[in-house]
């Protein structure tokens, strides 16, 4: 039932930055843990970030560093800055939302294109 809508996804040359970000409805925002996957061709989804209702940070090694992710609760939106952007950061990037405590209620977003190439 909740509707993740992401947005900000594009073309950018290495070294650049830009910032994605993910607008949810339905749920009751402030209780889940929110986040980000990304998909790289011919790879498995894997995390990029997390953040918590209790704004604890979780990163992946390729990009901890270069990316941050933020939530701004009364808007419902989850956001990820991605700076030093680099080729392999190519991929279809997925808002994420798991409900604290229940790993089993979760919800995907359809997906947004980042390429970063010259």
């Amino acid at each position: 039932q909740a509707q993740l809508v992401e947005s900000g996804g594009g073309l950018v040359q290495p070294g650049g930055s830009l910032r994605v970000s993910c607008t949810i409805s339905d749920i009751d925002f402030s209780f889940y843990t929110v986040g980000w996957y990304r998909r790289a061709p011919g790879k498995q989804r894997t995390l990029v970030a997390t953040i918590t209702p209790y704004y604890n940070e979780n990163y992946a090694d390729s990009v901890k560093g270069r990316f941050s992710i933020s939530r701004d609760n009364p808007k419902n939106t989850v956001n990820l800055q991605m700076n030093s952007l680099k080729p392999e950061d190519t991929a279809v990037y997925y808002c994420y939302a798991q409900r604290f405590r229940a790993p089993n209620v979760n919800y995907w977003g359809q997906g947004t294109q980042v390429t970063v190439s010259s």
